[in-house]
């Protein structure tokens, strides 16, 4: 549905965001409707279902899928941002253990995930690590402050140790592999903290323009 308010520049796309909990399966029998914390912003065409928390501050942009249907739960931190195209899904029964708790997908604070990526647990992703446009990172823990460039695919369950640097389009499948990487360059860990910058200030800029308070259609009251 197209939508004209008073807008000199012509029509707004309205359409809502969806979130629910997953569908009774035998793999995941129990539905679970998602938490989330009422300062996250969720755009439309965000697609949420199942197990999965979402903390404060946190901008999920366009177009973006959280699937805890299959794998679950999910966790994403506080000020983090999956930008327009993210996929979030994980395999059943394949967890890893954080504070004795158990996830599919965990995901520290002040995490970036630009456009295109896909996050296929299990895997951890500790606070302040960027995940470039169209990267893969699957079963694998991505230590504090890494970089993963675009186009890079992590697997193979290796660690990274903090301030891992992946360069564009490397296949980082093995442990060996991953404890050859050199550490972050200045310019990288500038690039993502003006990302970061610039992303925490989306989800009020963004609630503010689409209002407080929307009914299901996506408008604003």
């Amino acid at each position: 549905m197209w939508y004209y308010r008073n807008n000199v520049n012509g029509a707004f796309n309205m359409y809502s965001y969806y979130v629910g909990a997953n569908p009774p399966t035998s793999t995941n029998p129990t539905p679970i409707f998602p938490k989330i914390n009422k300062t996250v912003f969720l755009s439309p065409f965000t697609y949420i279902v199942g197990d999965v928390t979402i903390r404060s501050n946190t901008f999920i942009a366009p177009f973006v899928s959280i699937r805890a249907d299959e794998g679950t739960p999910f966790y994403i931190g506080s000020n983090c941002n999956l930008q327009d195209g993210v996929i979030l899904h994980g395999l059943k029964n394949k967890q890893i253990e954080i504070n004795h708790k158990k996830y599919s997908i965990y995901i520290g604070d002040e995490v970036s995930c630009a456009h295109g990526a896909l996050i296929h647990g299990p895997c951890q992703i500790d606070q302040k690590v960027f995940i470039g446009f169209k990267s893969i990172v699957y079963h694998a823990r991505i230590g504090e402050g890494s970089f993963i460039a675009s186009g890079a695919i992590v697997t193979g369950g290796v660690t990274l140790k903090p301030g891992s640097f992946v360069p564009p389009g490397a296949h980082i499948d093995s442990q060996k592999k991953a404890d050859s990487l050199s550490q972050v360059p200045k310019n990288e860990v500038e690039f993502a903290r003006e990302v970061q910058r610039v992303n925490q200030e989306f989800p009020s800029a963004y609630s503010i323009v689409f209002g407080k308070d929307r009914c299901t259609c996506g408008l604003s009251c």
